[in-house]
C-alpha cells in the first residue's frame, strides 16, 4: 500500500476516533444536563399549573382549561390531574411521540427517557388532587442531533482539507523517492544516472547523497573497466602512430569476408605502400616522414568512416604499406577510389621527393567468399608490383580470374525491385544458444533471402551491398520487419532482427518503424531489434533513439561489437538486452592468449552492470570451450547451427 493510501487511511481512522470521543463525551455531558433541565422543566410545570388550581379544584371546565394552557404553551409527553380520593384522572392531556426527523438509531442511542413532576392541589388544609407532568425529550434530541451534525460535518471537512494538505505536502516530501525509483530502474536497465538536485528533509538527503555516490561508484568501476578493455583492444588491433587498424585485425577481417556465410560478400582490397621510406627518412627526417605516414593514415580513415562505408576496414600493415578492405565494392567503384587516392596522394608530396615518382604505389584485387586469404595477397602483391614498373598510371587492378561477367546496374534495380514489391522473400533463422548449455535456446537471429527471376534464393551478402548502392536499405528494413512480424504472430518464438543505421537515421522512416511496432504491442517481449556497431549514430541521437524504440516495448541489442570499445560508456544509458561480439574478435580465441584477455576485459565491464554478452561465428569447439570458461552468455556461429528456413 503506498504513503499516500496509508496516509488518507490514518486520517480517517484519526478522525473517526476523534469524532466518536468527541460524541460520546459531549453527549455524556449532554445528556446529564438535559436530564436535569426536563425534570426541572417538568416539575416546574407542575408547580405552577397546582397553585393555579387551587383556587378552581371545584370547577372542572377551568381545570381542564387551564391543563390545556399549560401543555399547548410547553414540551409535555403528558399533564394529568388525578383525584387523591379514588386515583381517579380527572384530567389527562397526552402526546403521541413524533421522530421530527432524527433516526431511530440516535434516539436510542442517546436513550434521553422523559422526565417527570408532581404538585398537590390543596382544598383549604386538605389535598384535594395531585397534578402529574411529563416532559418531551424532542426538543432536546433535535438539539443533540443538530449539535452531532455540525460536528461530524466540521471533522469531515476539517480531514478532508487534512488528507489534501497532507497528500500535497507528502508528494511534495517524497519526490526525492521517485528520483531514488529512477536511479534504481536506471540501474536495472543498464544506465547510471545521478541526481543533482538533494532534498531538504535530512533524512532523504542522506538516503539520496548514498543512491548518488553508490551511482558514481558503479559508474567509476564501468569505466574503468572499459577503459582497461580499450587498451587491450587498441595493444591487439590498433596502429599506434595512425590509429588505423593493424595487420592483424586486417587480417581476421578479411578471413571474416572470404567464409562462406549468409553475410559474406564480394569486394576488392586495396594495399598502398610508399615510395622509398627509407629515403624520405634520411633525407627528410623521421618526424616529416611520420607526417606523411599519419596523413595517408587520415585519407584512408576518412574514406573507411564515410556512412555507407561502416564495413570498410583502413589498416596500416608496417611502415609505409596500408591497406583498405571495401566489401560489397564493385569493379568500376574500385577503379574510380583508386583514382581518387592517387591523385589525392600527389597532393601530399614532401619536398625532396623525386618529382617523377608518386609518392604510393597502389593494387587492388578483388575477392569472393570462398577464396583463401593467401591467394587474395599473392594477387595483390602481384599488382602492386606491376604499379611500380608502369610509369604512367600509380596503380593497377587485378580481377580473379574466374570472375563471372557481373550484372549490370540495371539488372540488380530490376530483380531487386520486383523482389521488395512482390514480396519474394525467405526468411531464414540461426539459432542463438547458451554457452553453459547449448541446448538451451536463447533466440533465432532472422536472415533474409531474396528470390531472383529464377526462383533462386540468394544470400543476403549478394544483394546488400546493391540496395545500399540504390538507397533501398529503409525499404529492405521495413520488408524484413513485416514478414518477422508476420511469422511471430502465427509462431510465437524469441527472435532477433538486424536494423539498418540508415532506416533509423531517417525521420520519415524511423517513424514508419515505430508505428508498426506500436501496432503490435503483444509481439514485443519476443522480438529484439539489433542495431551495427559499425553505424550508431552520435551518443545524443542514438539516446533519443534507444528510447522512441524502447517505448514501443520492443527490446534493443547490440551485434558485431568491439571496434569501438571507446563507445562503451554511451552504452550504459540505452538499455540494452546484450551485446554481441564481433566474429574477429572470437576466432582461434582458444590459441591466441590476448584475444582471451580483451574479451575477459570486456566481460568484466559488462558483468558489472549485468549486460549479457553473446560471441557470433563461433566456428569451434575449442572456440566454444574458451567462451565458456570466460562466461559469456551466450553463442552463435555455423558450429551452433547455420541458417536455415523453418
Amino acid at each position: 500500500m503506498s504513503l499516500l493510501k496509508q496516509l488518507f487511511l490514518a486520517i480517517c481512522l484519526f478522525l473517526l476516533v476523534a469524532f466518536s470521543g468527541s460524541f460520546f463525551v459531549g453527549l455524556e455531558s449532554s445528556r446529564e444536563q438535559m436530564l436535569g433541565q426536563l425534570r426541572s422543566h417538568a416539575q416546574d410545570a407542575a408547580t405552577a399549573l397546582g397553585l393555579s388550581l387551587t383556587t378552581q379544584i371545584d370547577d372542572p371546565a377551568m381545570i381542564e382549561l387551564m391543563v390545556s394552557s399549560i401543555y399547548d404553551s410547553g414540551y409535555f409527553s403528558s399533564i394529568r390531574v388525578v383525584n387523591i380520593e379514588d386515583e381517579k384522572i380527572m384530567v389527562e392531556r397526552t402526546a403521541t411521540a413524533a421522530s421530527g426527523g432524527i433516526p431511530g438509531w440516535f434516539v436510542k442511542l442517546v436513550d434521553l427517557r422523559p422526565q417527570g413532576g408532581d404538585a398537590l392541589i390543596m382544598r383549604g388544609w386538605e389535598q384535594a388532587a395531585r397534578v402529574e407532568v411529563l416532559s418531551n425529550p424532542q426538543f432536546a434530541l433535535a438539539k443533540l442531533w443538530d449539535s452531532t451534525l455540525g460536528s461530524l460535518i466540521w471533522l469531515l471537512l476539517c480531514g478532508l482539507l487534512s488528507a489534501v494538505f497532507g497528500g500535497w505536502l507528502l508528494r511534495r516530501q517524497l519526490r526525492p523517492l521517485d528520483t531514488m525509483v529512477k536511479q534504481a530502474e536506471a540501474i536495472s536497465h543498464r544506465e547510471f544516472l545521478s541526481s543533482p538536485k538533494l532534498p531538504n528533509t535530512p533524512e532523504l538527503k542522506r538516503v539520496m547523497l548514498a543512491m548518488n555516490q553508490m551511482v558514481e561508484k558503479l559508474k567509476g568501476l564501468f569505466a574503468e573497466e572499459a577503459a582497461r578493455s580499450e587498451k587491450l583492444r587498441a595493444e591487439s588491433y590498433q596502429d599506434s602512430l595512425t590509429g588505423l587498424a593493424n595487420r592483424r585485425l586486417l587480417d581476421e577481417q578479411l578471413a571474416d569476408q572470404l567464409l562462406v556465410s549468409e553475410q559474406s560478400r564480394t569486394g576488392h582490397l586495396l594495399m598502398l605502400r610508399v615510395n622509398d621510406l627509407t629515403g624520405l627518412n634520411q633525407r627528410l627526417g623521421g618526424q616529416r616522414t611520420d607526417a606523411l605516414i599519419s596523413a595517408i593514415g587520415q585519407l584512408l580513415k576518412r574514406l573507411a568512416q564515410q556512412p555507407e562505408r561502416h564495413t570498410w576496414l583502413a589498416a596500416r600493415n608496417r611502415g609505409g604499406e596500408f591497406s583498405l578492405l571495401t566489401p560489397g565494392l564493385d569493379t568500376q567503384d574500385a577503379a574510380r577510389l583508386a583514382s581518387e587516392i592517387s591523385a589525392t596522394l600527389e597532393n601530399l608530396r614532401l619536398t625532396g621527393a623525386s618529382d617523377c615518382t608518386p609518392v604510393a604505389h597502389l593494387g587492388i584485387v578483388a575477392y569472393a567468399p570462398g577464396e583463401t586469404s593467401g591467394d587474395v595477397w599473392l594477387r595483390l602483391d602481384q599488382a602492386l608490383t606491376q604499379a611500380q614498373r608502369q610509369p604512367e598510371r600509380p596503380w593497377v587492378y587485378l580481377a580473379r580470374s574466374d570472375n563471372a561477367p557481373n550484372q549490370t546496374q540495371h539488372d540488380w534495380r530490376t530483380w531487386i525491385d520486383d523482389a521488395l514489391t512482390h514480396g519474394k522473400m525467405q526468411l531464414y533463422f540461426q539459432p542463438v544458444v547458451q554457452c553453459a548449455d547449448t541446448r538451451q535456446l536463447l533466440h533465432h537471429k532472422v536472415l533474409a533471402r531474396l528470390l531472383d527471376p529464377q526462383g533462386e534464393a540468394i544470400a543476403a551478402g549478394h544483394f546488400l551491398p546493391w540496395i545500399e548502392r540504390l538507397g533501398w536499405t529503409a525499404r529492405f528494413d521495413l520488408a524484413m520487419l513485416e514478414n518477422t512480424l508476420e511469422y511471430l504472430a502465427e509462431h510465437r518464438q524469441p527472435l532477433a532482427l538486424s536494423l539498418s543505421g540508415s532506416t533509423l537515421s531517417d525521420a520519415t522512416q524511423l517513424r514508419i518503424l515505430l508505428d508498426t511496432l506500436e501496432a503490435l504491442p503483444d509481439l514485443a517481449p519476443l522480438l529484439t531489434l539489433e542495431i551495427d556497431e559499425r553505424q550508431l549514430p552520435p551518443p545524443e541521437a542514438l539516446r533519443q533513439l534507444s528510447q522512441s524504440l524502447r517505448e514501443t516495448g520492443y527490446h534493443i541489442g547490440l551485434q558485431h561489437f568491439g571496434g569501438s570499445f571507446n563507445q562503451i560508456g554511451n552504452l550504459t544509458q540505452l538499455g540494452l538486452a546484450y551485446l554481441k561480439i564481433d566474429g574477429s574478435y572470437i576466432r582461434a580465441i582458444d590459441q591466441q592468449s590476448d584475444k582471451r584477455l580483451f574479451i575477459e576485459a570486456i566481460f568484466r565491464a559488462t558483468n558489472s552492470i549485468d549486460l549479457p554478452l553473446i560471441a557470433e561465428m563461433v566456428e569451434t569447439h575449442g572456440e566454444l570451450e574458451a567462451l565458456r570458461g570466460l562466461g559469456l552468455f551466450g553463442a552463435m556461429g555455423r558450429l551452433i547451427g547455420p541458417p536455415q528456413p523453418m
